[in-house]
């Protein structure tokens, strides 16, 4: 049986946070990643965090292995020392981290050895400015000593907004800081690309040809030191009750929502149809790699789970050079198929260009359903080669959170961004339709190889399985992306896949891998349960809940006709208290959380069919950890 933790959370619990002052100046130190995160003055955060990563010839990040940790704190600073190992594949990679807090303050370096030659493409600091510095003035320093006054891009860039950095100043509400880099040289990109909250100051340019060769023996040094002036009192955190409050009024249209095809080639059992029925799904997605051997079974496979369910198909096409031979053959496979929209991709481009989609016009036209292209990668690939607008019914492209950061504040922290990643696509998509599809929990491959990546090793699960697909948090996290696209008016997602490791139910034969996936065996996942909630609502709206605390618990309210329900998502693996404005009424409350996630998972319809306590009225609740909360209104009779 799994544990608690796994049900609850998917993860075993991080080391405590370290809590580090100064004066004016706090923020957290993460012992487990060695990352410093939230850095604020006088509670003006100056800083989303600093870490130093070593990333692999693919671009893969090695986990940091902290040791050492020791913390010496005096009247007027502190000083925090630990050990650092990455080890992975080739790369071994030695370093100790040293952080000196004093008065207006911090320098975090880092003194570090390669233990054996690998080859990297990053090693080093990198640093983090809330996105919440959107069109900001700053003053950049550059190597060869001039200076560029800058603004922190408020669209998404899709390139560098400042190379050559030496340092980088800016100013919050009176609060001025400065940061200063040693070792390398930086530069900057908009991690809202890949929807971290944050713009990424790194070293080492990608101008530079990578990967880069490192000696057994190589030393590397790195400091950075921030400084922050200003008049501003000491504040102390207030981690009380969250206040919510719902917005009656600018809804958005809830969007269709699909399911990808499972990869694990399983059929779907009649238990696992009747309960993807019971999601009230829009779409299945099916992926076609027509240079392939093989597509028109994954199709005709498809089409019979996609009738089972009484819903269409969302074909995404791989053509090669020879499209023209390889379309022509798929649309006599397609012929009487029920289909919801096309997405023409090629195999060798990260963005779609016109010449492949009029192609596909040509030979998909009797057909009489919306061609639409994009990218099958990240937005990012969209943002740098923007779509054929003018020869498009609709734009597409995919989303995970985990790109750069894996943990779950990280996580967290993207849930926002989503939505303004969907505004940026808006700007140079018009009034197009946005289908986000898929959207993932992790990559599900890596668009920026340099070379072979390494096959997982024995009991460790694939890169593309994320343990939190059958966690609470994982539930949570998929709430709020719905919450988030939908706002921004995106007109369809495909979440996940129908059943197996990366869907929203276990398969009846349970876990490839039982020891490091936990799953129940025939069970749903809890997220599961947020898309069954959200289903009952399709064809309805969805409005804006506005937070005291985005980090710590958020929620999303649906209406259709005169319900009205409202899903609440605690976050953080602590009880929080909420109170809620502007939802009034009696209502009756379903609280999914350690109390009854396994038989959520075990029994979901007996779950399902249960209506709750009733509140004569909701104005407060306690969320235990990572709890999801249903609030549904009472209609009047």
């Amino acid at each position: 049986m799994p544990s608690k933790k796994v049900l609850c959370h998917g993860v075993e619990d991080m080391a405590e946070r370290i809590q580090l002052r100064v004066g004016a100046l706090s923020m957290i130190f993460e012992p487990q990643l060695g990352f410093l995160r939230y850095m604020t003055y006088g509670g003006k955060e100056i800083l989303r965090g600093v870490y130093a990563a070593v990333r692999d010839r693919n671009w893969g990040t090695i986990e940091p292995r902290v040791s050492m940790v020791e913390l010496q704190e005096e009247d007027e600073g502190f000083v925090l020392s630990f050990d650092v190992e990455c080890i992975s594949g080739d790369v071994d990679f030695f370093w100790r981290g040293r952080i000196v807090g004093e008065p207006g303050r911090v320098e975090f370096s880092l003194d570090g050895i390669a233990r054996k030659s690998f080859s990297r493409n990053r090693l080093g600091f990198s640093v983090l400015h809330p996105a919440e510095c959107a069109g900001l003035a700053c003053r950049v320093g550059k190597v060869d000593g001039t200076v560029e006054e800058g603004v922190f891009p408020l669209l998404i860039s899709p390139h560098q907004p400042f190379m050559d950095m030496k340092s980088i100043a800016h100013e919050v509400d009176g609060v001025r800081s400065e940061i200063t880099f040693a070792g390398d040289i930086f530069e900057m990109e908009d991690q809202r690309n890949w929807t971290d909250a944050s713009y990424k100051t790194y070293c080492t340019p990608l101008a530079l040809p990578f990967p880069v060769d490192v000696a057994e023996g190589e030393v590397i040094q790195q400091t950075i030191v921030i400084e922050v002036e200003g008049t501003t009192d000491i504040v102390d955190e207030d981690r009380g009750c969250v206040l919510l409050a719902v917005e009656s009024i600018g809804g958005e249209n809830l969007m269709h929502i699909g399911l990808g095809l499972a990869s694990d080639a399983g059929e779907l059992s009649e238990v696992e149809l009747a309960r993807l029925r019971a999601l009230n799904l829009s779409h299945l997605r099916v992926d076609l790699h027509l240079a392939e051997q093989g597509w028109q079974t994954v199709l005709a496979r498809a089409w019979r789970e996609a009738e089972a369910l009484a819903i269409g198909l969302e074909v995404a096409i791989f053509v090669s050079d020879a499209a023209a031979r390889q379309l022509a053959e798929l649309a006599g496979a397609l012929d009487g198929v029920d289909i919801c929209r096309i997405l023409v991709f090629h195999e060798d481009e990260k963005s779609t260009t016109a010449g492949w989609v009029n192609l596909a016009r040509e030979y998909l036209s009797g057909l009489q359903v919306p061609i639409g292209a994009g990218s099958n990668d990240y937005f990012t690939e969209l943002n740098r080669e923007r779509p054929p607008v003018e020869v498009l019914d609709l734009v597409s492209y995919s989303l995970n959170p985990q790109v750069h950061a894996f943990d779950d504040v990280s996580l967290a922290e993207t849930l926002m961004m989503q939505m303004v990643v969907a505004h940026s696509a808006r700007q140079f998509c018009g009034d197009l339709p946005l289908c986000v599809s898929p959207v993932t929990l992790l990559p599900r491959f890596n668009p920026n190889v340099t070379g072979a990546e390494p096959e997982p090793g024995p009991g460790d699960l694939p890169p593309q399985v994320d343990v939190r697909q059958m966690s609470l948090f994982g539930a949570g996290w998929t709430a709020l992306s719905l919450k988030y696209l939908a706002l921004r008016g995106v007109a369809s997602s495909t979440y996940y896949e129908t059943s197996g490791w990366r869907g929203v139910m276990e398969r009846a034969e349970g876990s490839a891998l039982p020891e490091v996936f936990q799953s129940i065996a025939g069970a749903v996942f809890p997220l599961y349960h947020v898309l069954a909630d959200v289903g009952e609502y399709a064809g309805g709206k969805v409005f804006p809940v506005h937070t005291s605390d985005l980090l710590r618990v958020d929620g999303v309210a649906l209406v259709k006709g005169e319900r009205r329900r409202l899903l609440l998502v605690n976050l953080t693996g602590e009880t929080v208290a909420v109170q809620i404005s502007g939802w009034t009424g009696a209502a009756y409350v379903v609280q999914l959380d350690e109390r009854n996630v396994e038989r959520a998972m075990s029994e979901p319809e007996v779950f399902r069919a249960e209506q709750g306590v009733r509140y004569v009225r909701v104005e407060s609740l306690d969320l235990l950890p990572y709890a999801v909360t249903r609030v549904d209104l009472e209609v009047d009779s």
